[in-house]
């Protein structure tokens, strides 16, 4: 054994960097709904960056460790206590046989990233460890389960420079790409989108984010469905956004104003329900030149 679970979260999850190469067959991508703190959990334990976390969504979750390991803990600031003793999160953190994790009440965003030194033993499906709900891959952690991994007797604990800590609001700007369909859209309809705030529904999960707000109308009903990528805005007949997240169906028919840089995406991952976003158009070549630069700093 190597964890115990006393008490499971509601959605914590396993998941790694997702699973590709398989959207022919329907299968979604999946993978860290926020990759920048899942990156830096596992670079806190010198793990590959892609490696397998757990993805906490909701607090309570309690695990009792039944061996030795270092561990880390990113992404949305909560209480974390070792042995009841409270502890920080953004830095690694040694625990032995017998003691105690618990995450509390969530402070600001919505998943926490747990690691642990050279990962949890999982069998792969498809390539991944992710899990994915709606085509039942991977794992859900439940009260009494066991997680495994090997015994690590460290010495050394790390934490995440304060300057590269993210602060996480309730208010976002989303930069976008126009899509090859932008011309369905009239100008009118663009200035709308680009010039008002929408609101996150509660149709927010792994798999999109619904927004509400100025209607925006296409000068089509739909498309052939077609492929369709991680970030993509979908503009249904009701005219309120869908932006497509890791979980989205691989096709879809409704025309696509756009698609979110997908960093922000990452941002938009810790959001609760009631924040508010807009956005911002970038061009592709800035959007590239964002995307070199954020993977870069994590594979140096």
């Amino acid at each position: 054994m190597s964890f115990k679970v006393l008490n499971s979260a509601f959605l914590t999850l396993i998941q790694d960097s997702g699973r590709f190469s398989y959207s022919h067959l329907g299968v979604t991508n999946s993978g860290f709904m926020d990759e920048y703190a899942a990156f830096a959990c596992n670079k806190l334990l010198d793990n590959d960056i892609k490696g397998n976390l757990l993805e906490i969504s909701f607090p309570n979750l309690h695990l009792e460790a039944t061996k030795d390991t270092t561990l880390a803990f990113t992404g949305a600031f909560c209480e974390l206590f070792i042995n009841d003793e409270q502890k920080n999160t953004w830095c690694s953190h040694q625990v032995k046989k017998g003691d105690s994790i618990r995450i509390g009440s969530f402070k600001s965003g919505q998943r926490v990233y747990l690691g642990v030194k050279n990962g949890f033993i999982l069998k792969k499906e498809f390539g991944s460890f992710s899990t994915t709900l709606k085509e039942g891959f991977g794992k859900i952690l439940e009260k009494n389960s066991i997680l495994d991994f090997e015994e690590f007797k460290g010495t050394k604990t790390k934490k995440w420079h304060k300057n590269y800590l993210p602060q996480y609001g309730n208010d976002l700007t989303l930069r976008v790409i126009l899509s090859y369909q932008e011309d369905t859209f009239s100008n009118e309809a663009k200035e709308l989108f680009f010039n008002n705030k929408y609101k996150i529904t509660s149709d927010f999960n792994r798999m999109a984010c619904k927004l509400d707000g100025k209607e925006i109308k296409s000068n089509i009903n739909g498309v052939i469905s077609e492929a369709i990528s991680y970030g993509s805005i979908q503009i249904p007949n009701d005219g309120k956004p869908i932006i497509l997240l890791k979980e989205a169906q691989t096709i879809g028919g409704y025309p696509k104003i756009g698609s979110v840089l997908s960093i922000d995406c990452f941002k938009l991952a810790q959001m609760k329900i009631g924040g508010t976003v807009n956005f911002k158009e970038i061009s592709i070549n800035q959007a590239q030149e964002k995307l070199k630069k954020f993977y870069s700093t994590f594979l140096s």
